[in-house]
């Protein structure tokens, strides 16, 4: 059993999603003591300039606008540090995660905060978690040489220490939900 699970989901759609609707059999199937629900469609903000610029500097020498740039990514960090298990549903748009996903990456890979660089290279910082993710593909097989969201999904994980990944098609989050 897990105890906290960070429910995320990134599909544009509500009702008639797929990887939500797989993502919620999921959390529900882990009994968790806690959930921390996303929902990447409320949105997530892009990087820009202050963000770039506060990342790289002590907090107590940013301004104001830097800090505030951070704000968004400071909670999202903090959701996932305080889960044992990351559930996130995603469909595949045009081979590839939807850009609110790829949004959300780019606000939780923090240098000095989820990942360092080390003289071996850069070294994850949030070890120690299970991530499950259920994709709905349209048709696109989960693994196929058209799929680009599985291999870099497991890619940008294992760079900030997220290495036991977990994706399943829609069948398979049906039979997992199940077996759980």
């Amino acid at each position: 059993m897990s105890n906290t699970v960070l429910h995320i989901d990134a599909s544009a759609r509500s009702a008639q999603s797929v990887s939500r609707q797989n993502s919620a059999k999921l959390v529900a199937s882990l009994n968790p003591n806690k959930v921390i629900t996303r929902d990447l469609s409320d949105g997530v903000p892009f990087l820009n300039e202050d963000w770039v610029t506060a990342t790289f500097m002590p907090p107590a020498d940013r301004n104001d606008t830097q800090s505030q740039s951070l704000s968004p990514s400071d909670v999202l960090v903090a959701e996932l540090q305080e889960a044992d298990t990351i559930v996130i549903g995603a469909p595949i748009y045009n081979f590839h995660v939807p850009a609110v996903l790829k949004a959300w990456i780019d606000q939780i890979a923090r240098a000095g905060v989820t990942f360092k660089y080390t003289e071996n290279g850069p070294q994850g910082l949030l070890d120690g978690k299970k991530v499950i993710i259920t994709l709905a593909s349209g048709g696109v097989p989960i693994g196929s040489e058209m799929d680009f969201a599985s291999p870099y999904l497991k890619a940008v994980l294992a760079f900030v220490g997220l290495t036991d990944v977990t994706i399943l098609n829609s069948e398979e989050a049906e039979s997992f939900a199940e077996a759980a």
